[in-house]
């Protein structure tokens, strides 16, 4: 296996509904690419900061209509973070893992693929991964992607 890109930074809250890119180069003779992506913390554990957000944004979301019950938020609760990944290779997309762990290891190759990723050709040149940064709910969130490719035909 050859590491072809790592990458990692700090999010917060003014980051969320926005999307990070990263574009990687994929050498020729490609047999499979993995990705790892992970993200901490997960919750929001402060509560009244949750309940707080929460309240917000039922009143934002239901635009004032329906009033809030004192424990009405509670079955929001807890909060987390929810970033997600999407993969582009040099011809277009090849999928999207919208899932809430905090820890994706994921693959590609000719014949198989992650779910949410579509199974073909690793083909040489520049690949994209999008981080859709979906919730950021904590002060800071950190996160780290790397990526690497097995060489080779495929047995």
């Amino acid at each position: 296996m050859k590491l072809i890109f790592q990458t990692e930074g700090q999010l917060s809250t003014a980051d969320s509904q926005t999307h990070r890119r990263f574009t990687f180069d994929v050498a020729p003779n490609g047999r499979e690419l993995h990705l790892l992506f992970d993200y901490s913390p997960t919750l929001l554990e402060d509560e009244q900061l949750s309940k707080e957000i929460i309240r917000t944004s039922l009143f934002k979301y239901n635009e004032g209509s329906e009033p809030v019950t004192e424990d009405g938020w509670r079955k929001y609760y807890p909060l987390r973070n929810l970033l997600t990944v999407s993969l582009d290779d040099p011809d277009g997309f090849r999928g999207a893992c919208h899932r809430k762990d905090a820890s994706q290891r994921l693959s590609v190759s000719a014949h198989e693929a992650s779910p949410g990723l579509m199974p073909g050709p690793v083909i040489a040149g520049a690949w994209t991964v999008t981080l859709s940064l979906h919730a950021i709910v904590t002060e800071s969130c950190e996160f780290k992607l790397t990526v690497w490719q097995e060489d080779g035909d495929l047995l």
